[in-house]
């Protein structure tokens, strides 16, 4: 997953100086930052910088990762951009060098990578490659996706992507594995965000309202859960799903990162977890079971599905942390979950600041910062 910061949305407060890109890798282990110079390239755990390249002639403004191995792929960015931004490079950090390129028409969007695709994202257009010897599998026609809005799961046991269908709110999720195509009418408004879990089984998805999240099945199309950011819009930024599908994080520009509840880890996958579960007395004994829901949503069970109102069966998000200072600005954040086993997750800012927090699994409420590093400066010379 990653967010470009080059030229696109100027509402936001101005990102670091340098600044150009961030995205983690797949395991979320580390993440890269395309700057006007080059690119660099940190550890989440400890924290630390671990390689940078930094070039005489030009911007970095997408730089995808394939887990921790020595390839990127690279697309020129910024006001002098290092590479065209219509050509994808093809970089081999043991050679030094580009190993190959991907031409196309129109400006890259996005770059998805996983041990067996690469995925090009442009504007109207989906180039879908294989990883070994970059030849072209298949090609996929999106209404207009500015955002590059594209998600590759990241186990190599599966192979699906999901991307923007071809009309308004629309999902396309592509099976390659079984040969299958799902198409999911996931929201009335333009899509602003999606993610796939780690074998591609759900999908989550926000319009740009940003109000409500959703989660479906990638198979069937079948809608699993809704949940609800809060009343006020706002541009969701970033979703993100544990390792076991348990949790759901969502990262939006008002600078609150929400934590829902989809299922226990015992329970990982399947589609009766991730259903909105039924009141019991025993669920009344522990407030952990779910997330928060309306007062009024007792009244699901008296009323007629048709004639509930969306507000009421929604759920709130169990856990939130807000980043300091983003009460006076919009702010723009990627987020994701920390090593297996730890209740953590890690944020990642265009201000150049990152975060990592944990939060309790049974009480839920404000998370705590674990850890703050600032990593890029505008006057960084390492």
């Amino acid at each position: 997953m990653g967010m470009r910061l080059d030229g696109q949305h100027q509402t936001y407060e101005k990102p670091s100086s340098e600044l150009l890109y961030v995205g983690f890798n797949q395991d979320h282990g580390c993440f890269a930052c395309g700057t006007d110079s080059g690119f660099r390239i940190f550890n989440c755990d400890p924290f630390k910088q671990t390689y940078r390249r930094d070039f005489a002639n030009g911007g970095i403004g997408i730089v995808e990762m394939l887990f921790r191995c020595n390839i990127l792929a690279l697309v020129g960015g910024g006001r002098n951009p290092r590479y065209p931004p219509n050509k994808v490079m093809i970089w081999d950090d043991h050679q030094n060098r580009c190993i190959g390129e991907l031409s196309f028409r129109s400006e890259v969007k996005a770059v998805r990578m996983s041990r067996e695709r690469v995925v090009v994202v442009l504007e109207y257009r989906i180039y879908v490659y294989n990883f070994a010897d970059l030849n072209l599998l298949s090609t996929i026609e999106t209404i207009s996706n500015p955002r590059g809005l594209c998600a590759l799961c990241a186990d190599s046991r599966a192979c699906v992507l999901a991307c923007c269908g071809l009309q308004k709110g629309h999902v396309r999720a592509e099976l390659f594995d079984i040969t299958r195509t799902t198409l999911i009418s996931a929201h009335e408004g333009s899509l602003c965000c999606l993610s796939l879990n780690l074998d591609g089984s759900r999908l989550a998805t926000a319009s740009e309202r940003g109000t409500l999240v959703r989660v479906w099945d990638t198979r069937s199309g079948q809608r699993l859960a809704e949940m609800r950011r809060g009343a006020e819009p706002a541009e969701i930024q970033s979703l993100c799903f544990s390792s076991d599908c348990s949790w759901l994080l969502v990262g939006s520009d008002h600078g609150t990162i929400h934590l829902f509840r989809l299922a226990e880890s015992e329970t990982e996958g399947s589609p009766a977890a991730l259903a909105p579960p039924t009141s019991s007395p025993a669920d009344s004994l522990n407030p952990a079971v779910d997330n928060p829901r309306s007062n009024f949503a007792f009244l699901q069970s008296v009323l007629p599905k048709s004639l509930t109102p969306t507000y009421i069966q929604s759920q709130w998000s169990f856990a939130q942390f807000r980043l300091p200072g983003s009460e006076r600005s919009l702010t723009r954040t990627i987020c994701a979950f920390g090593a297996d086993g730890t209740n953590s997750f890690l944020v990642v800012s265009a201000d150049g600041t990152f975060f990592k927090c944990t939060f309790d699994p049974q009480r839920g409420g404000e998370c705590l910062r674990q850890d703050w590093q600032r990593f890029l400066l505008a006057d960084d010379d390492e």
